[in-house]
């Protein structure tokens, strides 16, 4: 047995494991790109790199055996700087969107790929669900939105975006599908929400706080819910009879509204405050004698409420839409909403704070012969029109068909790609070595299962490995140097080369070069 120390920590391991492994037993993560358990270690990425405490050199961990008294240091900020450098000489040579354009520039951050898929594929009930994961009011925002997703669609410049807001909507027009039954039972939590204004800040912020087991009381002082939505935008733009119905969802979920009710100081203090576990301010309307009402202190940028949390001064109340920031979109104080939910949820401490990946690569606009990669996976027409105008919305076949114009210019490998999970954990700085000119982004998408973006890969080779197993023809290393890439041999096509070993491939890929077309891993 060998005895060894990494971080100042003992561990004794037996002849021929590895620094990696070792540091595993110990419970310290070291991350890796290249290294695949049960495969041959030939590192390259140089992600796992540690130092040696006493020669005061660094090495790949995943193919240094551990030898007798080491002293390994595996967490400190010169190793953390290494990593980083590594990671971002892996990205200098990485052509690819962590997020579609669509869902950077959408307000609520929906995941517009995803839906559109499905879409196409026919499962409209997914449809939905994926939607209303940051979307508590698609039929109504399907006629309001301005849609800023499809001003950056890449489809725009080739022959017209896709009608993504259309398809938002067309996900909750059947009213047996957008039926709360469907949504997820919920365990009453006992919890009591006061909202304050039944816009679409307020209405987003009930129908989470619902989903989660939340008592919700909604105060408005109109005779009618929806806020700005029913009184400011015409029946033309939204018909009423949409609006009635997406808010009478929310009413069967168990929402309970109090109408025809003005909030003035002293009932909020005597009547809101002491009855309710949180309050959610959501009225709209940012006016000096509101503020005063509610007892809230202004900040000196004269914010009434945290731009993250929306917390406000007061324990327990929060703020969202355009009660702290007016002329909001109705998508933005949508989304505004569903995060003050989730800060309820903190505070109550029935919801902890879900980590979320924030770094994202990205790549500008397509070239000409990029386009006609991306139009590999799509279909070829110009944008579908419905029969029966704006108004009236998609039916199935037009979805379907509309949908499936979409590019799919997403990763297929958002939320397991170790490059981007790296690059976010280590702060990476994603332009630090790019050059003047980038690669020009390719797709190999014959296979009926999955798709190739060589200019995603990092040349681990662990899919080389994978398919020499099983396959007769594979893929393989082509070229050299700096131009080395993985292929496949003789010029044939990815379905030749990967006819039993596809998914094992895509699995052990460590990035999203390699990924399923229907994007299993965000279907849940």
């Amino acid at each position: 047995m060998i005895k060894l120390t990494i971080d100042n920590a003992l561990v004794e391991v037996k002849e021929g494991t590895t620094v990696l492994q070792a540091a595993a037993l110990l419970g310290i993560d070291i991350p890796t790109m290249c290294y695949l358990e049960g495969h041959s270690c030939h590192p390259s990425c140089m992600v796992c790199m540690v130092k040696d405490a006493e020669k005061g050199n660094f090495f790949p961990s995943c193919a240094m055996p551990a030898t007798e008294g080491m002293k390994i240091i595996a967490t400190s900020e010169e190793v953390s700087e290494i990593r980083r450098d590594a990671l971002e000489l892996l990205l200098s040579d990485h052509v690819g969107d962590c997020e579609a354009p669509c869902t950077l520039t959408c307000p609520a951050r929906m995941d517009i790929p995803l839906m559109n898929r499905l879409i196409a594929r026919g499962e409209f009930e997914k449809s939905l669900e994926i939607v209303r994961e940051e979307i508590a009011l698609p039929l109504i925002l399907g006629y309001i939105c301005p849609a800023p997703c499809e001003k950056a669609c890449r489809r725009k410049p080739i022959d017209g975006a896709v009608s993504i807001c259309l398809l938002k909507r067309f996900t909750a027009q059947d009213a047996e599908r957008r039926n709360p039954a469907l949504l997820p039972n919920v365990v009453k939590t006992g919890k009591k929400i006061a909202i304050i204004g039944t816009g679409p800040a307020g209405l987003s912020a009930a129908f989470y706080l619902l989903r989660s087991g939340h008592e919700c009381t909604l105060f408005d002082k109109n005779e009618m819910p929806g806020g700005s939505m029913r009184y400011d935008i015409p029946e033309e733009k939204l018909p009423r009879e949409m609006l009635d119905a997406e808010i009478d969802g929310i009413r069967q979920m168990g929402a309970v509204f109090q109408l025809n009710n003005p909030i003035t100081s002293g009932f909020f203090e005597n009547e809101i405050i002491p009855k309710f576990d949180a309050v959610i301010l959501a009225t709209g309307n940012r006016n000096k004698q509101a503020v005063e009402d509610f007892g809230l202190d202004v900040n000196s940028g004269h914010d009434i409420a945290d731009k993250k949390t929306f917390k406000t001064s007061r324990p327990g109340v929060f703020a969202c839409g355009n009660i702290i920031r007016e002329h909001e979109m109705a998508v933005r104080a949508s989304a505004q909403g569903r995060i003050v939910a989730t800060e309820v949820g903190i505070y109550l401490q029935t919801h902890s704070r879900e980590k979320k990946i924030h770094f994202n690569s990205t790549f500008g606009h397509l070239t000409k012969s990029e386009q006609e990669e991306y139009l590999k996976e799509s279909y070829i027409s110009n944008p579908v029109e419905p029969d029966g105008g704006i108004i009236a919305g998609f039916n199935s076949e037009q979805a379907i068909a509309e949908a499936k114009r979409c590019l799919h210019c997403d990763c297929r490998k958002p939320k397991s790609c170790k490059l981007r999970i790296y690059s976010d954990q280590y702060s990476v700085n994603r332009k630090k070595h790019l050059g003047p000119e980038r690669k020009s982004l390719t797709k190999s998408a014959h296979h009926n299962l999955i798709v190739y973006e060589p200019e995603k890969c990092i040349r681990c080779g662990l899919c080389v490995e994978v398919s020499s197993k099983q396959e007769s023809l594979g893929l393989t290393y082509v070229g050299r140097g700096f131009d080395v890439r993985i292929s496949v041999p003789f010029n044939e096509t990815i379905a030749e080369a990967l006819k039993n070993t596809a998914t094992e491939c895509v699995n052990a890929c460590p990035t999203g070069a390699m990924g399923f077309k229907e994007a299993e891993e965000r279907i849940k």
